[in-house]
């Protein structure tokens, strides 16, 4: 996070306190990254209100530069700046769905997810984030390459977050329950199916300096299990790897990140494997 030079922050006219502002503040205020305000909009013209919220920051010490845009739908808007301003990350408020719209509609925020390709902070609360929990999300059941350097990426991301909040980061890992028709007789036991888990998660434990305080290893469906840990904890935020499905699976599927964001009570940080990135950024460009 160190790293983002830039970052794209999404204002929403309609709502008065821009808690993703807000958020990147608390970041650019550390990082010394510029801001670039977004308003994405076809009928309305927010250049005023755009150069009231660009003068204050400035006055503040900020690097600002502001922008209206629109492209057929706020989250290709979102990705077309992006990258034209070469964001490292995207800061948004994310407001929940209405079930049914989401039932029969894939939600603008869950497309942002899939198709931008850098990461994306979609911000819920607006409580500070400082002595509290960040919660990073592995599955160390994947230790496949791509999936290593996501989890690594991610607990990165969460100590820096930590770093920059003077907050404190924990790590949840979400293990299957036994299956009594499993071929290998691991994977039939709950103890077994643990003790795999706990192995695997040791060296990452030593890699990131990681106590066994700091970690949860728990049984059951992730999308269940980071909620419960979300509150458990009183995180103030959840970061989490997604694989960017899209298509009719993804439709009908949901990543974990998706499916996680509108039943978790914090801000979400959402990351994505490196191959997925570069994949993601050359279908931008075109």
């Amino acid at each position: 996070m160190q790293a983002i030079r830039s970052i794209l922050v999404v204002i929403e006219p309609e709502h008065s306190e821009s808690l993703a502002l807000k958020r990147a503040k608390l970041i650019a205020g550390v990082t010394q990254a510029h801001l670039h305000l977004l308003v994405g909009d076809p009928k309305h013209d927010h250049n005023g209100m755009l150069g009231v919220l660009k003068a204050a920051l400035v006055a503040d010490g900020y690097s600002v530069t502001t922008e209206q845009a629109w492209n057929q739908s706020l989250h290709q808007t979102i990705i077309d700046v992006q990258q034209a301003e070469g964001c490292g990350l995207v800061v948004k408020q994310h407001y929940p769905d209405n079930p049914l719209k989401k039932a029969l509609l894939t939600p603008d925020d869950w497309k942002l997810l899939r198709e931008c390709p850098t990461p994306v902070l979609l911000v819920k609360t607006s409580g500070s984030w400082r002595d509290k929990v960040i919660l990073a999300a592995i599955d160390v059941g994947n230790s496949d390459g791509e999936h290593r350097h996501l989890h690594n990426t991610i607990i990165d991301y969460g100590y820096d977050i930590a770093s920059l909040a003077k907050a404190h980061l924990h790590v949840i890992s979400a293990h299957p329950s036994p299956m009594l028709s499993s071929a290998d007789p691991t994977f039939q036991l709950k103890e077994t199916i643990e003790a795999r888990y706990r192995e695997q998660c040791r060296a990452f434990q030593a890699e990131f300096d990681i106590d066994e305080a700091h970690l949860h290893i728990e049984e059951g469906p992730a999308d269940v299990l980071i909620p419960f840990m979300v509150h458990k904890l009183q995180a103030a935020v959840t970061v989490i790897g997604t694989v960017a499905r899209s298509g009719l699976s993804g439709a009908l599927i949901g990543n974990t990140a998706e499916v996680v964001l509108d039943k978790v009570e914090s801000d979400v940080l959402v990351l994505k494997p490196q191959e997925i990135e570069d994949q993601l950024e050359e279908l931008a460009q075109h």
